[in-house]
């Protein structure tokens, strides 16, 4: 997004993204290791000083010596990384169970001028983040299920959306959580940029 970097959620179930450099920004939505690794993220953030890292309010107060400059992200305030502005969108995690206590989660939506707009939500379906032209989609958690997921796509009503949180999923499970999503969701009238298998999608073409 006008030639930024801004990685977003360097989690447990995620490969490769300790070797990346010259990074604009890091941004953590909330605490959970599949989103926040605690111990891969200081050496990426050590390797990537200029970067600040944007995050909900509870992971702030976990990292010691983050090796970045923090930026505890609330809802109603931008933060500008270039020519990115960084909207917060959202507090607090979707409910799992009984048994899981509930933790602050902060979505955000990037936008820069001429290009499209992304919401990524986090953990969380609640948010509000006004209009987008692509939503990164969660699509199987212990905290949703398939309607649900339809319903958040439905109601966002993006142009196109990324399959995103899909690392519970067995391939065929995979595909079928896809096509479902994609099939229903806004009414079947979105476009699927999918990344399986690390390959890349330029959404500002589709």
């Amino acid at each position: 997004m006008s030639d930024s970097r801004i990685l977003i959620d360097p989690g447990s179930f995620s490969s490769g993204f300790e070797g990346l450099r010259d990074l604009d920004a890091v941004v953590v939505t909330h605490q959970h290791g599949d989103h926040l690794d605690m111990d891969r993220l200081p050496a990426l953030l050590a390797a990537n000083r200029q970067a600040p890292l944007l995050t909900d309010p509870e992971s702030a107060a976990l990292l010691e010596n983050p090796n970045s400059d923090v930026v505890t992200m609330t809802a109603g305030t931008d933060v500008m990384i270039g020519p990115v502005s960084v909207t917060p969108v959202g507090v607090m995690h979707a409910v799992n169970h009984a048994g899981v206590p509930r933790c602050t989660n902060v979505g955000v939506v990037l936008r820069a001028d001429g290009e499209p707009a992304l919401y990524h939500p986090g953990d969380a379906y609640d948010g509000e983040p006004g209009e987008v032209d692509v939503l990164a989609v969660p699509l199987n958690a212990p905290w949703c299920k398939v309607s649900e997921t339809i319903d958040f796509v439905t109601r966002i009503a993006p142009g196109s959306i990324v399959p995103i949180h899909d690392a519970l999923l067995s391939g065929v499970g995979r595909g079928m959580y896809v096509q479902h999503v994609s099939r229903f969701g806004a009414g079947g009238d979105v476009r699927l940029a999918d990344l399986a298998d690390g390959k890349a999608a330029d959404i500002g073409i589709l």
